[in-house]
């Protein structure tokens, strides 16, 4: 579990395929404290780290991950954001995220708010829904969604959060990996059935 609060920004160093999977390597100044079949997510993506070289580590998406998200996409010098997992007893700043991607989505508008930012994002439609002040994860940053409408959502990125994750390198078309609220997906799939 994660909770979407973003604690480094890693760079991708080296890319590796084998069959259907992509091995990743990432350099960050906290891959000292990671050690090998750790969890930690990557744009809210839930990887295990395999190698620890140095000030660099590796993790590998399966054919599955690489489908459902823009890790695919990446390429070296893509800047990732990364979490690790939290720990029992912490306090959970954000929301409760699993690092399951949903889907993805792409951004579609980016509107400077006098200091502040609002980025829209359209989705393929799906049960899971967004509501108006609820919580999705976007690129693994929980965040409140500002504007929900059935195949689009927008939300408001504060100046510390945009100067502290690849927010600040997102633009009009790119694809991000997009988690819906645990709750919603549980309640929207428990009204399916109920129909």
């Amino acid at each position: 579990m994660f909770t979407g609060i973003i604690e480094e920004i890693a760079e991708v160093v080296a890319l590796e395929k084998e069959g259907s999977n992509l091995h990743m390597t990432l350099k960050s100044s906290i891959t000292k404290e990671l050690k090998i079949d750790q969890s930690v997510a990557h744009n809210g993506v839930c990887l295990t780290v395999v190698e620890i070289n140095g000030g660099e580590y590796t993790v590998t998406a399966i054919k599955e991950t690489l489908e459902k998200s823009n890790l695919g996409l990446l390429k070296v010098g893509s800047k990732v954001n990364m979490e690790r997992c939290m720990k029992l007893g912490d306090r959970v700043d954000g929301h409760m995220v699993q690092g399951h991607v949903d889907q993805t989505a792409k951004c579609i508008q980016i509107k400077e708010e006098k200091g502040s930012y609002e980025f829209t994002f359209k989705h393929k439609e799906s049960d899971n829904i967004t509501v108006d002040k609820g919580s999705v994860c976007v690129n693994g940053i929980s965040l409140t969604v500002v504007d929900s409408k059935d195949t689009s959502f927008s939300v408001a990125i504060i100046p510390y959060t945009f100067e502290h994750t690849n927010f600040q390198n997102i633009a009009i078309g790119d694809t991000v990996n997009i988690e819906f609220d645990i709750l919603g997906k549980y309640i929207s799939k428990q009204f399916m059935r109920d129909l």
